[in-house]
């Protein structure tokens, strides 16, 4: 009897450990990632991607754990085929009677060699980490926006008129430019900065949305203040790509400074303007305010493109005229295509061997299967 209750309380604690180790074992396996590994290998098509850390060297040996669908079924056609019949007259005596905690690890064993052959499939198929970084050089460009505000800009030949159209293109503009320095000067009869040289591209966008014809008082169009104040702001610029932007829809008209001075100045700075002349060709709808309330009156458009081209052309740069939305976007997209950021990247990635565990798994688990089968479970021939 004492050997009876010895052995049962042995039993017991094995059934225990039996149970801990299985849940620490799971629980390392999921930690590892090896669950998504096994998706991601096996079917690296399904259209989710799974993010792990841990690649195999062999994936298509995974395919062999689909031997474990033929063992199991194998297991249950053997176990019904060795289940022992005994017939009795009656079961009356066995009623009531509660199952052995042996009744529910009867199939343990079984599922222990099946974890045991995953495992070892899983150490074939030579699970890796992989550390991966970069290093990224960013070669920025600083630019310049030099936007023309005066009163001729609301004129409604671009919709809603040439100085909204011409706000919403620079912040797409700004927007596309993550890596580049830029700042924005305004000018109409005179010139001032509204935002130094930064890559706060929250900033400039907020600025560039409360432009508006009425920040200066001064009206005219003074291209070659607009130009100077523009070189001054980026003259001083480390980056061996510098740029200007100036767009406008008249002719200079106002200032101190001759447009073609401006540019020779440019030139001197290396920096290279790209001009844009915003306003279509002929007449164009103009708002006037009048007793009888807002009135539209058609001016002349007066675009000294002459003058524009020859800045270009001093610069290395290029002009452009913008007669509708369309393509003045164009022109920006264009303008974004040619001053390209030069970004450098260096990928550096570190492999290691991560079976070891998985091994130990596998050993452990072999060990409590055998442990099991020789105590606790132990089958009399």
């Amino acid at each position: 009897m004492k050997l009876n209750k010895l052995f049962n309380g042995i039993s017991f604690w094995i059934g225990i450990f039996a149970a801990a180790t299985v849940a620490v074992l799971t629980k390392i396996l999921i930690d590892s990632g090896v669950f998504s590994s096994l998706k991601n290998a096996l079917f690296p098509d399904s259209g989710e991607q799974v993010s792990t850390s841990i690649e195999f060297a062999h994936p298509k040996l995974l395919y062999l754990l689909l031997i474990l669908i033929p063992l199991a079924v194998w297991y249950f056609f053997r176990r019904k085929r060795m289940t022992a019949n005994m017939q009795i007259s009656t079961i009356e005596a066995f009623q009531g009677v509660k199952k052995s905690y042996k009744y529910y690890l009867l199939h343990l064993p079984f599922i222990l060699r099946m974890g045991v052959i995953a495992l070892l499939i899983i150490v074939l198929a030579r699970p890796q980490s992989s550390n991966n970084w970069s290093d990224r050089d960013v070669e920025g460009i600083d630019i310049v926006m030099a936007m023309d505000i005066s009163g001729s800009m609301i004129a409604e030949d671009l919709k809603p008129n040439r100085l909204e159209a011409a706000k919403s293109v620079g912040v797409d503009f700004i927007t596309s430019r993550p890596n580049d320095n830029i700042g924005i000067v305004v000018f109409a009869g005179e010139s001032f900065t509204l935002s130094p040289m930064t890559t706060d591209k929250g900033s400039l966008v907020s600025l560039m949305n409360n432009v508006s014809d009425e920040m200066i008082d001064a009206d005219g169009t003074a291209i070659g203040m607009g130009l100077a104040n523009a070189v001054n702001r980026i003259k001083d610029s480390q980056a061996k790509s510098k740029v200007i932007i100036l767009l406008t829809d008249g002719s200079n008209n106002r200032g101190e400074v001759d447009p073609l001075t401006a540019a020779d100045l440019a030139k001197t700075y290396n920096i290279r303007v790209y001009t844009i002349g915003v306003g279509t060709k002929g007449l164009a709808p103009y708002p006037v305010r009048t007793v009888f309330g807002i009135q539209r009156q058609n001016i002349q458009v007066d675009i000294d493109e002459k003058t524009l081209q020859a800045i270009a052309d001093k610069t290395n740069g290029q002009y452009f005229r913008a007669t509708d939305n369309k393509s003045l976007k164009a022109i920006y997209t264009e303008i974004d295509k040619m001053e390209k950021t030069k970004i450098q990247v260096t990928e550096y990635s570190k492999k290691q061997e991560e079976f070891l565990p998985y091994a130990i798994c596998a050993l452990l688990l072999l060990l409590l299967e055998v442990i099991l089968r020789n105590t606790v479970l132990r089958h009399i021939p």
